[in-house]
């Protein structure tokens, strides 16, 4: 049996919630509950109120969802700008 299609959604974080979560409002004005994906936490892609992100639900229950994707916001510096200053 193949696995039900999901649903990809945009919204806005408007809140951290313990434990790993995030209050995302999606742009239906529905107010969801997410994680973020395996990928984003292995390479520690941080998400903050206010940024744009794609959530991914599936049919069974569209209270709750994964974040996939967080759009890069404007006067974001360039990916690996970090500075390793104090490592040798």
């Amino acid at each position: 049996m193949a696995k039900e299609q999901l649903i990809t959604m945009e919204g806005a974080i408007d809140e951290i919630l313990p434990d790993g979560r995030f209050g995302v409002t999606l742009d239906n004005e529905h107010r969801i509950i997410c994680y973020t994906a395996g990928k984003m936490r292995r390479y520690r892609i941080r998400s903050v109120v206010g940024d744009r992100v794609h959530v991914e639900m599936t049919p069974y229950d569209l209270s709750k969802g994964r974040i996939v994707f967080r759009e890069r916001s404007p006067g974001q510096g360039p990916v690996g700008a970090r500075t390793r200053a104090n490592r040798r």
